[in-house]
Parts: C-alpha cells; sequence; structure tokens
C-alpha cells in the first residue's frame, strides 16, 4: 500500500511541470482572447422545459384550430350569402311579375267601367 502512494507521489514529483499548452481543439488566437478576457463568456442556454414547451405547443395548436374554424366560417357565410341574394333576386322578380299583373287587371278593369258608361 506505502508503495503505490509512494510510486503515484513520486511520479508526480518526476513529471513535468504542466505549462499553459494550446490543446488541440482550441486555436492560438482564441486561446489568446481567452487568457486576456477579451470575449466574454457565452450567455448559459436555459432549457425550453416542459411548461413552456407545452404552453407553446398548446397555443399553437390553438392558433391553427381557431384560423381553420374562421376559414370554415367565412366559406360557409359566403354560400348562405350567395343562395341568400339569389332568393332576394327571385323575390323581387316575382314581385315584379305580380305588380305587372295587377296592373294589366287595373287597366283591363277600368277599360270595362268605361264600356258600362
Amino acid at each position: 500500500m506505502a508503495s503505490r502512494i509512494l510510486s503515484y507521489g513520486a511520479a508526480r514529483a518526476l513529471a513535468p511541470a504542466r505549462t499553459t499548452a494550446r490543446a488541440f481543439t482550441t486555436s492560438a488566437a482564441r486561446l489568446d482572447a481567452v487568457a486576456a478576457g477579451a470575449a466574454p463568456p457565452l450567455p448559459a442556454r436555459r432549457p425550453v422545459g416542459a411548461l413552456r414547451g407545452g404552453l407553446f405547443g398548446f397555443f399553437f395548436g390553438s392558433t391553427l384550430a381557431g384560423g381553420a374554424v374562421y376559414y370554415y366560417a367565412i366559406q360557409e357565410y359566403k354560400a348562405s350569402n350567395e343562395l341568400l341574394t339569389e332568393d332576394i333576386y327571385a323575390l323581387q322578380n316575382a314581385v315584379d311579375r305580380l305588380s305587372n299583373y295587377v296592373g294589366t287587371l287595373e287597366e283591363k278593369m277600368e277599360a270595362l267601367e268605361r264600356k258600362k258608361k
């Protein structure tokens, strides 16, 4: 047991002192910038989380469903409005024909009354 402690300590004592060496994944410019403190550290990314993700999904789905219902309601409104407009025009034509018919009947009645006199 003592030999392990001594061998570990001896190995550490004999090992060369570590200098600030560049890691394989770090460029020299970035290492200098970090050493000089030029670049501020990146802000920590906050996780989205279940609550925010759930709320976002709920509102997104509600918006899509509302848009679909709005589109459907507008299409139904246009279709019913066109049918109602056609019915109004048909009613106007029927009233015009009836008015013309009543006018001709009145003329005939006046003509008959003139003949009686």
